[in-house]
């Protein structure tokens, strides 16, 4: 059988995702892949599954309502930001997350 993924191709992604793979890991990967594409040929084989229009919305009658566009008043900026620690103008300052 041909093999549609390998360990080499699951190592490339992760890095390039930034993420290390063990080889446990890596296994885990492909056996998982294993079965998405053995379900996709399961699904590939029911016939007349060409002629089936694929579905847009869970719901058959979904139908957008678009409402009215009202103008409301926005919150004072000053009171906005006697709320925050640390403001430069009308910017909130917070603190760094990703190194």
């Amino acid at each position: 059988m041909n093999k549609k993924f390998t360990k080499e191709m699951v190592d490339d992604y992760a890095d390039k995702l930034l993420i290390g793979l063990t080889d446990e890991e890596n296994k885990m990967v492909l056996d998982e892949f294993e079965i998405i594409d053995e379900t996709i040929n399961t699904i590939n084989e029911i016939e007349g599954i060409k002629d089936v229009e694929p579905m847009t919305h869970t719901l058959d009658d979904f139908a957008y309502e678009l409402r009215e566009d009202i103008v409301e008043t926005s919150c004072d900026i000053d009171d906005i930001l006697s709320n925050c620690d640390l403001h430069n103008d009308r910017e909130i300052e917070v603190p760094k997350v990703v190194g």
